[in-house]
């Protein structure tokens, strides 16, 4: 009897050890690059690389359990490889729910990824079954990375701030300013309220959907992929009361349709790429690009397969030409999706590579700058809260 017990024991501290383990095996195998470092560029990128703003509109770090202030030889960021990139300002996204068996076609919610992934990881309990505590939580992640940093990580949360952290980017780059966004609204739990709970909290960028429809509305990847719901229209205008940006990434057609129709301040989609150059469910119109583009909005242009349709940078760099093309430089960003589970060309640290393809591209050097980030900085430094 003492030997079963025994055994079973073994094999229980066996099991737990293989279950704790799993969140960084899946972040090496699902967060994985073409080519590992260093990512050389030409003489002439890299001259041009280390004068620029950069700037990512949406990486997925604070899901994984990497410290973000450490260099990891896995997943696509930390802030040494940002600020080896050349990096001055990341968007944060906020993981909260992913259905089982995702795809880009038709997901419901009744199945969810993140639990097992988030108990592995020793996230508080408080986060097991709350949408929004696990958004709050990689918030309060954020921000202990920035108390950590030594003045090398900042959260901006206001013009006044990015002003502030701009002027100190300048005198030294080896410096980070980091924006927290939702990767979906579901955290809202269907309650008004939560919207401030998310501000006070930092947040200042909102995807309204990601997977599967919500309370706000339709997904490009849900069951009905509808528009907007009546509480989503309360929503949006809470959003835009806050000075919240609306992130339409993952909205599905309609929902683009109904949010581009009531809103009254400039739009962005963080991530995505677009049906002129790679047709698929989640990718922008010619339509949806001019239409985000009039509200004086910007598009991030992913960096992964589904978006781009190859995991090289000229695919990358064919997009964003073909939507300077369709809109103007103004209108185009940078929009990773680094370590969202998506094998990319480069890590954060390989930038370099894009900033030489649009060269070789025929971008002149000033719409490389804005391409690269100074397009985003305008559209912070005009649409964030004042102070």
């Amino acid at each position: 009897m003492r030997k079963t017990l025994i055994a079973l024991l073994v094999l229980a501290v066996i099991g737990l050890g293989i279950f704790f383990s799993l969140p960084s095996l899946l972040d090496r195998r699902m967060n994985s690059v073409a080519t590992p470092p260093p990512y050389p560029a030409s003489p002439a990128a890299e001259q041009l690389h280390n004068r620029l703003f950069i700037a990512d509109l949406h990486d997925d770090a604070l899901l994984w359990q990497r410290d973000l202030l450490e260099r990891h030889d896995y997943g696509h960021s930390d802030l040494p490889r940002l600020l080896e990139g050349r990096v001055a300002l990341q968007v944060f996204s906020t993981v909260t729910k992913t259905p089982r068996n995702l795809n880009y076609e038709r997901n419901d919610d009744d199945t969810d990824n993140i639990t097992p992934l988030i108990m592995a990881q020793r996230w508080p309990r408080a986060t097991w079954g709350s949408l929004l505590e696990r958004a709050l939580y990689q918030s309060e992640r954020l921000h202990r990375a920035v108390a950590a940093s030594d003045g090398r990580l900042t959260l901006v949360t206001s013009r006044r701030e990015l002003a502030g952290f701009i002027a100190a980017w300048q005198r030294d780059p080896q410096r980070l300013a980091g924006i927290l966004a939702t990767e979906g609204l579901h955290p809202l739990e269907g309650r008004l309220e939560n919207v401030d709970r998310l501000y006070d909290a930092g947040f200042r960028i909102a995807g309204l959907t990601h997977f599967f429809d919500n309370e706000v509305g339709g997904s490009a990847h849900g069951m009905e992929q509808g528009g907007l719901t009546r509480f989503g229209r309360r929503v949006i205008a809470r959003l835009e009361q806050k000075g919240m940006l609306i992130d339409l990434a993952h909205a599905s057609q309609k929902l683009i349709d109904d949010v581009l129709a009531s809103a009254t301040r400039p739009v962005l989609v963080s991530h995505t790429g677009v049906q002129g150059t790679c047709p698929g469910p989640r990718n922008l119109s010619d339509r949806h690009i001019q239409a985000i583009a009039a509200t004086g909005g910007v598009i991030g242009i992913g960096y992964w397969d589904a978006a781009v349709c190859e995991t090289s940078v000229a695919a990358i760099v064919k997009a964003i030409r073909y939507t300077a093309d369709k809109v103007g430089v103004a209108h185009v960003a940078l929009g990773s999706d680094f370590d969202g589970t998506i094998h990319a060309p480069f890590d954060t640290s390989g930038l370099a590579q894009l900033t030489e393809g649009l060269q070789q591209a025929g971008f002149s050097e000033e719409e490389i700058a804005a391409i690269m980030g100074g397009n985003v900085r305008r559209l912070l430094l005009a649409n964030l809260p004042e102070a």
